[in-house]
């Protein structure tokens, strides 16, 4: 039996939350079944399996947890279940959904967290405020102390992103590509992204599949998971995610300097990867230029190459139209 199988069938057949998350770290068990469970990262063809399986064990999870708040200098915060399973960090809801608690698995990873914090907090007080719905907003951060075991941990309580879904998620809808119409308005809102980071002097450093949401409704993008962000000149990215490692160019396995080439590297590998055979080869030439070894030989100013790639939309496609997106 798969490690998947074993889970499902574990969390299927708890009667309450006692057969799962007594007898030892109740929190790690529950972070690992959730990792497993999790729909987005479900073996093909048991997303709907995984989505039954992981919202029993939500449910299990809050009924363990019930009455749980996390008191802060800010106030207090009633801990719901996990919403999220990121690279190094869970996602718990808080206060009825309205925000996310961000902790790291590893108390070793609060300096990735440390990190985030700061680079958001930089764009809120250097970025230009017409443009601050493209980060997550940073409500407080604070260090967790456990306790049960004294463990301390850097935590984040950021705003909710309602409605919206990660790349990833749109590429398993999407498996034969995503239509190069449509990907048009993810790629121009996620140059607007970086673009806005730039001028706020931060670099995201891990624009990848999994940190870059999509309201597939209102056409609205967020760029999440800033814990590798580089706020100073000569920096390098501290980490990678590792799904990703043919999406990152050479700078950044090789331990060089992050700049803004790197986040248009990254954000234009994202783009065709999610559009695949189907990306135009006018497109994919535009691509190639952005996704050169040499950082120096890259675009660095993510606002003039928006403009180059409107043109080269509107050469394509003619002038801009709304498309009605859905998954």
């Amino acid at each position: 039996m798969s490690g998947f199988d074993d889970a499902v069938t574990r969390v299927l057949a708890a009667r309450s939350p006692a057969d799962l998350f007594t007898g030892g770290d109740g929190g790690h068990a529950y972070r690992t079944l959730a990792k497993v469970l999790h729909p987005d990262a479900a073996p093909a063809g048991s997303t709907a399996t995984a989505t039954h399986a992981f919202a029993r064990l939500a449910d299990l999870w809050a009924a363990h947890r019930d009455g749980t708040t996390m008191a802060t200098r800010r106030g207090s915060y009633r801990v719901g279940p996990l919403a999220y399973a990121g690279d190094i960090a869970d996602l718990y809801t808080v206060d009825g959904g309205t925000a996310l608690l961000k902790l790291p698995r590893h108390p070793a990873d609060s300096d990735l967290m440390r990190r985030e914090a700061h680079a958001l907090t930089r764009l809120r007080s250097h970025g230009e405020a017409r443009h601050r719905g493209y980060a997550p907003e940073l409500i407080e951060s604070f260090t967790h102390r456990d306790p049960a075991g004294g463990t301390q941990r850097a935590a984040t309580i950021l705003a909710h992103q309602d409605g919206f879904v990660n790349l990833a998620r749109v590429k398993q809808s999407y498996p034969d590509g995503v239509d190069p119409r449509d990907a048009a308005w993810m790629w121009r809102r996620l140059l607007v992204a970086v673009g806005y980071a730039h001028r706020a002097g931060v670099v995201h450093g891990a624009v990848v599949p999994d940190h870059v949401l999509i309201h597939p409704v209102e056409h609205g993008l967020v760029l999440v998971d800033w814990c590798y962000s580089v706020t100073e000149p000569g920096q390098t990215v501290p980490a990678l995610a590792a799904e990703y490692l043919d999406l990152y160019p050479p700078e950044v396995a090789g331990k060089r300097p992050a700049s803004e080439a790197t986040d248009i590297h990254l954000a234009t590998r994202c783009m065709t990867w999610l559009m695949g055979d189907r990306t135009p080869p006018a497109l994919a030439r535009f691509a190639r230029g952005c996704t050169l070894p040499d950082p120096k030989a890259r675009p660095h100013d993510a606002w003039r190459l928006l403009a180059e790639l409107d043109e080269l939309l509107a050469a394509l496609y003619g002038p801009r139209t709304f498309r009605p997106f859905t998954l």
